[in-house]
């Protein structure tokens, strides 16, 4: 169980440093509806990320198991391919990167985000939890470490739970902080806002970049 945790707590970090969903949610909490849109945000990033590593966990739950060398070819080959995924994210993160006095491009629908109801921050949060590439290959190696470990149910349990505090943190903490203490987080937001805009790419890149490597490594390991 405490290995099966040290694995996927790097992956739940990468889902939790990702930086468009991050200024989603400030741009939420900046808005006239604050407090409804933030809190749907928040449910749809949890269930999100819940959904996504429990299918790849039941899906690699049926994986072959390993030998009593702890030799898993076939959970090799699928950390390779995860992690060369991740190097492929990670350049076209480094590519896309502002150029110097460059202003960062935002999706276009974080223009509109005042008029977001609680269903589309809701549905937003899914789709930038669950759908959102980086984020699903994350899931698919966390899930695969999870139900390839041959844990009780109880454990399996509990590792989708940490995994998914972690990786819902980055959310989860502004907005409870929020609904505390608005008035005194509006400045500390902005300008965290404006840093991760700033800074997303390189952000990206950098992290996805470690987390491919140690896939890969790992993925090296299994064989």
């Amino acid at each position: 169980m405490g290995t099966v945790i040290g694995d996927i707590l790097p992956l739940a970090l990468g889902v939790a440093i990702s930086p468009i969903p991050i200024i989603a949610a400030i741009l939420m909490l900046l808005s006239p509806k604050a407090r409804v849109t933030s809190v749907g945000f928040l449910l749809g990033w949890i269930v999100g990320i819940v959904v996504a590593v429990t299918v790849f966990t039941l899906l690699s739950s049926v994986l072959p198991g390993g030998d009593a060398d702890d030799s898993n070819p076939v959970k090799g080959v699928i950390r390779l391919a995860l992690g060369l995924l991740l190097l492929l994210l990670a350049l076209r993160q480094w590519r896309g990167r502002p150029k110097a006095g460059e202003e960062p491009a935002l999706p276009k629908w974080m223009q509109a985000i005042d008029q977001v109801t609680f269903a589309k921050a809701l549905g937003l949060g899914l789709l930038l939890s669950a759908v959102n590439p980086k984020n699903l290959l994350l899931a698919a190696a966390a899930g695969t470490d999870i139900g390839s470990a041959g844990l009780d149910t109880g454990s399996v349990v509990l590792a989708i739970a940490v995994f998914t505090l972690i990786a819902a943190s980055t959310i989860l903490i502004p907005v409870v902080g929020y609904l505390v203490a608005a008035e005194r987080l509006k400045a500390p937001l902005a300008s965290l806002r404006g840093w991760l805009a700033k800074e997303n790419a390189v952000i990206m890149a950098v992290l996805l970049l470690v987390i491919g490597v140690n896939l890969i490594g790992r993925g090296i390991g299994a064989f």
